[in-house]
């Protein structure tokens, strides 16, 4: 059901419907982070949750000091937060750290795909990203299903094996290739290729990251919002990684290969 509305909002959509689904993404994933890294703090800590949702608009703001104000003014919060609602000196730091990191993990990096939208090709940035993640995601499963026996990560991920992240990374040529010779033709082999490799990279340790948060919480998913799938930050992990790859990528080194 949620994949059917990004790409209607991406394809139909302005800018800002776009930002206003990613702004809904960011509160709930940053809810779903300090549920699993401070369940004890959740119910505080949810205005932070809405205004890291409502930093993702800053892109769209003529002026890009607005970002780093934002990022600048969240860290202030929290520090005058935590300064005032102090239970544990102890922990004090570690909690301080946990609430500046969900910040700079979920709405700055999801911020990127605003910033790709506005690019000249956005929609066609933006749906790269999608197939890379698709792709990579389903040839790494049955490559690895079917012929997995070098374990990649097992402290981390321990049903991911080697064979099925090169798998992945295959599956993410496949995926450029297609939008290539479909939807977006100015992008060239060369380009086609580097960028199958750096955002099925980028995607792969994304998807890594988010299993070390999983297992560091003690949680199995980052929620239940999404039936049968887990939260918000399951399904957008691989793409949390990817989008600052992609963007800086289309910005300094698209069409120069």
């Amino acid at each position: 059901m949620l994949l059917p509305v990004v790409i209607l909002t991406i394809l139909k959509g302005a800018p800002w419907h776009f930002t206003l689904l990613l702004v809904l993404f960011g509160a709930v994933g940053l809810q779903e982070f300090f549920a699993m890294a401070l369940p004890e703090r959740r119910g505080e800590l949810l205005p932070f949750a809405l205004y890291g949702g409502l930093a993702v608009f800053t892109p769209l703001l003529p002026d890009g000091r607005f970002v780093l104000m934002t990022v600048a003014l969240f860290f202030l919060l929290a520090a005058f937060h935590f300064l005032f609602r102090l239970r544990d000196v102890a922990s004090a730091g570690r909690e301080v750290a946990l609430v500046c990191t969900a910040f700079l993990y979920v709405p700055f990096l999801l911020a990127h795909l605003v910033m790709i939208r506005l690019l000249p090709q956005g929609t066609s940035w933006l749906f790269l990203i999608m197939l890379i993640v698709m792709t990579n995601d389903s040839a790494a499963y049955y490559i690895g299903s079917a012929f997995g026996k070098h374990r990649l990560y097992p402290a981390v991920s321990p049903n991911k094996s080697i064979e099925g992240a090169l798998g992945g990374l295959l599956g993410s040529l496949c995926g450029t290739l297609i939008a290539k010779f479909t939807f977006f033709p100015q992008l060239g082999i060369a380009d086609a290729l580097i960028t199958a490799l750096l955002v099925g990279v980028a995607g792969q340790v994304g998807d890594l990251f988010e299993s070390l948060l999983k297992r560091s919480f003690g949680v199995k998913d980052s929620g239940s919002i999404i039936p049968g799938h887990g939260g918000v930050l399951d399904r957008l992990d691989s793409i949390l990684f990817a989008a600052p790859v992609t963007y800086y990528y289309a910005c300094y080194l698209f069409g120069r290969f």
